[in-house]
């Protein structure tokens, strides 16, 4: 499915109410592939938002699913009392759960949702076949080529390959609680050659994709299609939060790989809270997602996770159908001048 797009373009999966299901069914109306995050969402509204997908029009779309990591050791009590001190409110408690993931592929399958990808780690493979039996194409994200590798050894049909410049959580299979990133980093281009040299799998790049011209650049080096998150979060469609909306019209911020927020690396607008707690926050998902939960809840942008690409600044606000129509002409004029470029003299 995802090779046969009629642009090659997808909107990333942002769990949080970034992701609607107006956002994704505008994108795949365009011809792109829309996604509903499936993260942080009960089995029940999960299945609201894919009745109300289904409802907007009948394009292909995805759903992504957190898939479940063990439970962690570290010392996260330590942390809670170090982000009550800065908080206006009291934070939240500590806990580890399965973000409800086998009810949600159970749902998934049932609804037999066209596309589910997995972030966080990998299905079996005994439910990636009945993924197949459900007629859903199975998609994996990963970050590194040894990642690629085990996602294909569970038989998943592509493989959503992210950058390190990519907006929002790292779609590594394991934090290592060491490096700020998760593990090793790689840049999309980077990531996209190595994986591409690693397995045989139709590839879909993701980091920091703005423009028509990286839709391109990317599909030149091999991928099937490009996955935009930050370029979408400007759409009207889109449930970005108004302070979040005006920070990355702001376009001043750097954006910084941290823990701070929910305990797995992620990238994010550097405030307050990113600069005071990136070098405390242990690796421990979901327990601090769970403690700063109310603290970004405020809406107070010094608070709020601001996730954002490495090339927020150029983002470009339109509805969603126009924004994928744009890309395309984008894509379209860069491999034309491209091609222009490398014509024999």
């Amino acid at each position: 499915m995802l090779e046969r797009l009629d642009v090659p373009v997808v909107a990333a999966p942002m769990a949080g109410g970034a992701s609607t299901p107006e956002l994704v069914a505008e994108v795949g109306r365009a011809g792109g592939l829309g996604f509903l995050a499936g993260g942080y969402l009960t089995a029940d509204a999960l299945a609201g938002q894919l009745k109300a997908v289904r409802a907007l029009g009948d394009a292909p779309f995805g759903v992504n699913l957190f898939v479940p990591g063990p439970k962690s050791t570290a010392d996260v009590g330590r942390y809670r009392e170090r982000v009550r001190a800065q908080s206006p409110v009291e934070p939240g408690e500590p806990r580890w759960d399965d973000d409800a993931y086998a009810a949600k592929l159970e749902l998934v399958m049932a609804m037999r949702a066209p596309v589910v990808s997995f972030t966080f780690g990998l299905p079996d493979a005994g439910d990636v076949a009945r993924l197949h039996a459900a007629g859903a194409t199975a998609v994996a994200t990963v970050t590194t080529p040894a990642e690629a590798r085990q996602a294909a050894q569970v038989g998943v049909d592509a493989l959503c390959v992210q950058g390190a410049d990519a907006g929002g959580h790292r779609g590594t299979l394991a934090d290592d609680g060491v490096s700020p990133g998760g593990g090793e980093l790689f840049g999309v281009l980077a990531a996209l050659r190595l994986v591409r040299a690693a397995v045989d799998l139709p590839l879909v790049a993701a980091g920091g994709l703005v423009h028509g011209a990286d839709v391109a650049a990317v599909v030149t080096a091999g991928a099937v299609a490009a996955q935009l998150g930050t370029a979408f979060l400007a759409c009207p469609e889109a449930g970005t939060h108004p302070a979040h909306r005006q920070a990355l019209a702001d376009g001043t911020r750097r954006t910084a790989l941290t823990r701070a927020f929910s305990g797995r690396p992620a990238r994010s607008l550097v405030n307050r809270f990113v600069a005071e707690n990136t070098a405390d926050a242990p690796a421990a998902y979901p327990d601090v997602h769970y403690v700063t939960k109310p603290v970004r809840a405020t809406g107070d942008p010094e608070l709020m996770a601001l996730w954002a690409g490495q090339t927020y600044p150029l983002l470009r606000s339109a509805p969603a159908a126009e924004l994928v129509a744009r890309l395309h002409a984008e894509a379209r004029a860069a491999v034309a001048a491209a091609s222009e470029r490398f014509a024999p003299s």
